[in-house]
């Protein structure tokens, strides 16, 4: 399931933005790829304060709560000020489309099933969107400030993976 979900999610930060090189993602673009990152991660959060009764997983998900709530505002703040309009495209939507089904098996798990099922994918999916943001997104972003928020963001989110990892580590 969490490897499932990995690869489906690499391949819409990955591969999509590789195989359409041709028409490189704009500004817009990648705004509305990192805005929809950060509340696929507040909707799975959410969703492990729902069913958690772990503390340290319920630690976890109030970090990335907080934290992808903060950089989002940011983002808002950002384009807004830009004058840019946050655009949907095809990775956009993979991501959503991805996290909806994630979200639905998550939701049929309780207990120690869920909570490491949640971590794991914690996990996998910080890794696949850093790999995304140092890989494409920073790249391909034109404007000095949304490339500077982007960049500001991997470094906190590399954070996340670690503690993700240092998380799924205690529960074995």
């Amino acid at each position: 399931m969490i490897r499932r979900f990995a690869a489906v999610l690499a391949l819409a930060l990955a591969v999509a933005p590789a195989a359409a090189k041709e028409e490189k993602l704009n500004d817009a673009q990648i705004a509305h790829i990192a805005y929809t990152a950060g509340q696929i991660d507040i909707q799975a959060a959410n969703l492990a304060l729902a069913k958690s009764h772990d503390n340290m997983v319920r630690g976890f998900a109030q970090e990335m709560v907080r934290d992808h709530t903060a950089v989002n505002d940011k983002a808002l703040a950002l384009v807004k000020k830009l004058g840019v309009t946050p655009e949907a495209n095809p990775v956009s939507a993979s991501l959503t489309e991805a996290a909806d089904k994630k979200r639905s098996q998550l939701n049929h798990l309780d207990g120690a099933a869920f909570d490491r099922a949640y971590v794991e994918n914690e996990v996998a999916y910080h890794k696949t969107v850093n790999g995304a943001l140092s890989k494409t997104l920073i790249p391909d972003a034109s404007d000095p400030e949304l490339k500077q928020l982007l960049e500001t963001g991997l470094k906190l989110f590399e954070q996340h993976q670690e503690h993700a990892e240092h998380v799924a580590a205690m529960m074995h």
